[in-house]
């Protein structure tokens, strides 16, 4: 069976938001989706085309002045029926994390242990600016855009984010004190 390409269900849920052109679907990306859904620019303007060829979003140029023109996006009816669809079928299977980390500490008694303390410690910084990144979205949203529709969504998942981010912090704190 063919892998779904969920990257066109992204590109129409963030037509439902105020993106509206590719620029501003990148944006939206790289500061939200992007923690937990990847989606490289070079995919965001095929999708648009092909959620286009496929009626589930409409596009028109808007002409700006001294500037190039830029094409906006809508999602159709279809487009929002399509979306709904998805969103209600249930998720089939639980996602595998490739994590190089895991990887190395799997094969770890090919080095000296602290090798492996150094990993984990450098490991543990990364988790905890992650940790900081999610803790200034949520206070962005909750001072800034808490008024949207789409906040406690965003909530919600963000909340996954920082318990996931948390749990990865303790795990390591424990592993270096089995290791040490």
């Amino acid at each position: 069976m063919a892998k779904e390409n969920h990257t066109q269900y992204a590109i129409l849920g963030l037509l439902t938001t105020e993106c509206r052109t590719g620029y501003s679907i990148k944006q939206m990306i790289d500061t939200s989706l992007n923690h937990f859904w990847k989606i490289s620019y070079g995919q965001i303007y095929p999708s648009l085309k092909l959620l286009v060829d496929k009626g589930y979003a409409s596009v028109e140029p808007q002409v700006q002045e001294g500037k190039p023109d830029k094409k906006e996006y809508t999602i159709t009816a279809e487009g929002q029926r399509v979306l709904r669809e998805w969103i209600q079928e249930p998720v089939q299977q639980l996602p595998v994390e490739k994590n190089e980390l895991l990887l190395k500490l799997f094969f770890s008694r090919n080095q000296d242990v602290q090798d492996t303390l150094d990993h984990l410690e450098a490991y543990r910084e990364k988790l905890t600016d992650r940790y900081n990144t999610y803790l200034g979205i949520q206070e962005m949203i909750n001072t800034q855009l808490i008024e949207q529709a789409d906040a406690p969504f965003w909530l919600i998942t963000l909340d996954y984010g920082i318990r996931i981010t948390l749990a990865a912090i303790d795990w390591c704190d424990e592993t270096k004190k089995t290791l040490s």
